[in-house]
């Protein structure tokens, strides 16, 4: 027999248990976004400063934000959590003339439906009415920031009781003074319960799919996305045309601004 062998018998190799499993990867979304219920805009912001610091740490944008490499290391490790975080150094919230220009700079022509992100589509009233592309797109679920019957799309649940789509209505007015930040959190959540399951895929749309809802789905990104509103309007116009009204404009400015306060505020 080999000596190699010998030795073996004599000394078994000791067996190294395989490493656990790692854990599922954290959502980026902070707790504020499945816990939100009626309470007001302003609790839930507070809300999320409370909690932003298990939040940014936890969270990143999409789950692939890489850390930048420094040379010093306290001021490394302080880059990564503003990072993962969604925190962009030096970012500050543009006026609202600049996110215009942002808005009109290379975005496609305007159609009824487009995919902004995976599985989640803005469209029109047309698309939301159309049962059959509906059932062609595979929508399982629709978020309607149009509820009503003037200037609206007056669906709801009951139109779509002969498919099996889960229906969210939210009653809003395309004018510059309604406040559409009153249903940020709760649309919020709507989209990103429906986006747990990866089979699902969501309509968000209003009567022309450019206002009420491109704004609603700007605020997912950024409370659930970690996205600035910069981030969340070039990566949704690049895919449709978007046109938010000016007050809706101010509405994601002042949420743009509270989320980049809290998450510097639990970087302190």
């Amino acid at each position: 027999m080999p000596v190699t062998q010998q030795l073996h018998n004599l000394h078994p190799a000791r067996v190294t248990p395989p490493p656990p499993p790692p854990p599922p990867p954290q959502s980026s979304a902070s707790p504020s976004c499945h816990d939100v219920d009626e309470a007001s805009f302003k609790q839930q912001v507070e809300g999320w400063r409370r909690l932003a610091n298990k939040s940014c740490v936890k969270g990143s944008r999409g789950g692939e934000m890489a850390s930048r490499e420094s040379k010093h290391g306290t001021k490394s490790n302080v880059s990564k959590v503003a990072e993962q975080s969604g925190i962009e150094e030096g970012y500050v919230t543009p006026g609202s003339y600049e996110l215009e220009k942002i808005l009109n700079r290379g975005s496609p022509a305007y159609t009824h439906v487009n995919e902004v992100w995976p599985n989640v589509y803005i469209g029109d009233e047309q698309t939301a009415k159309d049962k059959y592309n509906l059932k062609r797109l595979g929508i399982t679920h629709v978020l309607n920031a149009a509820e009503g019957t003037w200037n609206n799309v007056d669906t709801g649940a009951g139109y779509y009781g002969d498919m099996d789509v889960v229906y969210h209505g939210v009653v809003a007015e395309d004018i510059p003074t309604f406040d559409l930040s009153q249903h940020f959190y709760s649309a919020a959540r709507f989209i990103k319960e429906t986006l747990r399951n990866p089979q699902n895929k969501l309509l968000v749309h209003c009567v022309m799919g450019r206002s009420r809802s491109a704004t609603l789905f700007l605020a997912y990104l950024m409370i659930c996305e970690n996205m600035t509103l910069v981030d969340a309007i070039e990566q949704v116009k690049t895919r449709r045309r978007i046109v938010p009204n000016w007050g809706f404009l101010k509405q994601l400015r002042e949420l743009d601004t509270q989320l980049q306060d809290g998450r510097k505020g639990a970087l302190d």
